[in-house]
């Protein structure tokens, strides 16, 4: 058992005599360190630096981190699992950037005109890399919202057209609009806008911005990077100047603003058809990053093949751009203390503490993980690609956030996973003076959710939110070092006894796991919305369509008969190409549909009918 970290502030006489007091049960133990408050929060500080520029993943910074871990874990004699690196590799899709041969041009009353780039237009992020040309529908603010009795598309064809359409949603400033009042809704997204055209048939989509709701703002493009979204949205989207989408709605004879005006007013779509003359002819050069980068492992040999896996994501958002809580300071730094330099730091320093612990019949991984604030993807690819086998990781451990305890409290996730997890808990937790806020679940929007899927038990360690999440606030500062110590110790002793147990732990599916595990990965923020399907997605990259980690036991998917591995192609008659269209097109859905699935089984298309439920 880990020694309380307060014995360090005794004097050192103090010290000395405790040691004598205590020597029995420290030889028992073979304690020869703490878990160090200070220690934890040197590392802390370091992942946390303006040097380190909010560890994005594959960034330089991130590499730095890397080999900072690397170099903690070869320090502490920790094993590379082959002998030679202590780097597990992968290929990551990080951002997009513009490429050289972006050109928009459109034709009216047989005169060819072309748009400067930048400055005229200019494609989104998540925008497909293809060329768009044809006739233009306009389509409102490109929403279908049924449960607004909302349908922009109502009336119209778009089938193989360029639909042009408004930011925002409508009424956005009414109180009392059906669209949740002030607050925007989902439908308001540029992926639910993307997705939705691309299922109504729409070849591509023009945005503008809706000026009669902004009147006196400047009509400024949004900006390449910042806009959330799929890596690849399968469908070209660009926004275009307001005073270039006002000359196309003069030579149908209309006026965007009052056509604006009336659809805030009574909430009826006046979409149209723009005269045949208008045709676009575009094509929109958005390239894929991709990086290499790399999970950092270190093993801690036992007497057995079986092990413990403790671990930690070390990337962060680096300068927000998608996911900033912050959108206004996207662009500085978003230092990630708390998330996750915190759960690494504490990594770190439970391996300096095992290390001087005798040997024992399980070995512990030490793993942290590059790609969770892109969707769990260094977790995801461990998994698939696992250093030592998947059957012989007795628990994961998962620490995320665990540097800012208030009041004491602390949730542990994932107690119902493993048949000896929750008594192991309930005799350790009473030492620490913390208060323990358990779930059986082992599901969510971290990288324990990869190892649940291959059937590990798992537990989560987390000391909750806080309004400094996703934000540059998130500083070392306010880490609170004591108090994770206290849970770092606890962790210790956890995984001691299960570095120990005679029995492991045996993998329970928890019936009813949390809801989030539906749709939802780190950063996407759109979990919780129309009926429960239960699926676990698969956030590994390669992938067309939607992958099944997993599917909830008693789900309406595992009635259906769907299985871990399938892959998801169509939903109700839908394409599907990514989460985000999974997303759109089962929020549009309600409790009692039943719909068609297809999904790709191996080389194998089958094609199942689920019957939604209503999420508990």
């Amino acid at each position: 058992m880990p020694k309380n970290f307060a014995h360090r502030l005794l004097t050192r006489a103090a010290q000395k005599l405790v040691l004598c007091s205590f020597a029995m049960a420290v030889a028992a133990w073979g304690a020869t360190a703490s878990i160090d408050p200070g220690l934890f929060l040197d590392d802390v500080k370091f992942l946390a630096s303006k040097n380190l520029k909010g560890r994005g993943t594959g960034t330089p910074e991130l590499e730095k981190a890397a080999a900072f871990i690397a170099a903690k874990f070869r320090s502490f004699g920790l094993e590379p699992i082959d002998g030679k690196s202590y780097y597990q590799a992968f290929s990551v899709t990080t951002n997009a950037k513009l490429g050289k041969d972006n050109r928009f041009a459109y034709t009216a009353d047989g005169r060819s005109i072309k748009l400067a780039f930048p400055n005229d237009f200019v494609p989104f992020n998540f925008s497909a890399r293809e060329k768009m040309s044809g006739g233009v529908v306009f389509a409102g603010y490109g929403i279908t919202a049924p449960e607004y009795n909302y349908d922009d598309y109502k009336g119209i064809e778009v089938r193989d057209k360029i639909v042009l359409i408004m930011r925002h949603e409508p009424q956005e400033f009414d109180e009392k609009s059906v669209f949740a009042g002030k607050v925007y809704t989902q439908h308001s997204q540029f992926w639910s806008k993307a997705s939705n055209a691309k299922m109504h048939g729409a070849r591509g989509v023009v945005l503008m911005n809706d000026r009669a709701a902004h009147p006196g703002e400047a009509d400024e493009l949004e900006k390449f990077t910042e806009a959330a979204g799929p890596g690849d949205a399968g469908i070209p989207f660009v926004q275009i100047r307001y005073e270039i989408a006002e000359r196309w709605f003069a030579i149908a004879g209309k006026n965007p603003d009052e056509i604006q005006k009336g659809i805030d007013q009574d909430l009826q779509p006046r979409s149209f058809a723009f005269p045949e003359g208008l045709q676009v002819d575009a094509n929109l050069d958005v390239e894929r990053v991709v990086k290499t980068v790399h999970n950092v492992a270190g093993y801690l040999p036992g007497t057995t093949d079986e092990y413990v896996v403790i671990g930690a994501h070390y990337d962060h958002l680096g300068l927000g751009e998608q996911f900033s809580m912050a959108p206004s300071l996207a662009g500085t730094i978003h230092p990630g203390a708390d998330d996750n330099a915190s759960g690494t730091a504490g990594v770190i320093e439970l391996a300096r503490w095992f290390v001087t612990q005798p040997k024992q019949k399980r070995g512990i991984l030490f793993l942290t993980f590059a790609g969770e604030e892109l969707g769990l993807l260094g977790s995801s690819y461990f998994v698939n690609h696992p250093l030592l086998p998947n059957d012989k990781d007795v628990t994961m451990i998962n620490m995320d956030m665990i540097g800012r305890v208030r009041d004491g409290k602390v949730f542990i996730g994932g107690v119902g996973t493993g048949t000896t997890l929750k008594k192991l808990l309930e005799e350790a937790t009473p030492k620490y003076g913390l208060h323990i806020d358990y779930s059986e679940a082992g599901y969510g929007s971290s990288d324990h959710t990869s190892f649940t899927a291959k059937q590990v038990p798992v537990l989560f360690f987390f000391s909750g939110l806080h309004a400094d999440y996703h934000k540059p606030s998130d500083t070392w500062d306010k880490i609170d070092a004591p108090d994770a110590a206290k849970v770092l110790q606890l962790v210790a002793e956890v995984g001691e006894d299960l570095r120990e147990a005679t029995e492991r732990p045996t993998f329970v599916r928890v019936k009813e796991p949390e809801h989030a595990g539906d749709v939802a990965g780190s950063g996407s923020g759109h979990s919780g919305y129309g009926p429960d399907f239960g699926s676990i997605p698969d956030f590994g990259e390669g992938v067309k369509g939607v992958k099944f980690a997993d599917i909830r036991e008693g789900s309406p998917a595992a009635k259906a008969g769907l299985k871990a591995g399938d892959v998801m192609v169509e939903f109700d008659g839908k394409p599907i190409q990514n989460l985000y269209d999974f997303t759109y097109a089962l929020r549009a859905k309600k409790p009692g549909d039943e719909v068609m699935v297809k999904v790709m089984r191996g080389s194998e298309a089958v094609e199942v009918k689920v019957l939604l439920t209503k999420r508990k």
